[in-house]
């Protein structure tokens, strides 16, 4: 099990999925994992599905990426059952998931990822 894993969120599955694969090509051994999209198919988010997320990541602490607000409604609600430690960013979704999974491999310590994240923030 490693220390720093990610969740992502986001309204539509394919977009998840292509991030993921982006991601692998800096960051092969993270723990990456994704709650995105509707059972139907149709684009939005769910508390099931990021909660699957949360549970199939066996990293001891979550770095939680998302597209839209509303995904972080429900990210926030999962958030409350974690009984591990969650980080949540505002940031750019492809950057930062990027950044981080990168920082992640390279075995760099939290405070060393928030740095590179911090410009990255959606005001």
């Amino acid at each position: 099990m490693t220390r720093l894993g990610m969740v992502l969120v986001t309204h539509v599955a394919d977009v998840s999925e292509g991030v993921v694969k982006l991601l692998r090509e800096v960051a092969k051994d993270v723990d990456i994992t994704v709650g995105a999209g509707l059972d139907d198919g149709q684009i939005g988010t769910s508390f099931e599905r990021i909660q699957a997320a949360f549970d199939a990541n066996p990293a001891e602490e979550l770095l939680v990426f998302y597209d839209l607000g509303s995904a972080k409604m429900n990210l926030e609600m999962v958030m409350e059952f974690s009984e591990r430690p969650v980080h949540l960013y505002d940031t750019a979704f492809v950057e930062s998931a990027y950044t981080a999974a990168a920082l992640i491999q390279a075995e760099s310590n939290l405070d060393e990822i928030n740095q590179q994240l911090a410009p990255l923030k959606i005001k």
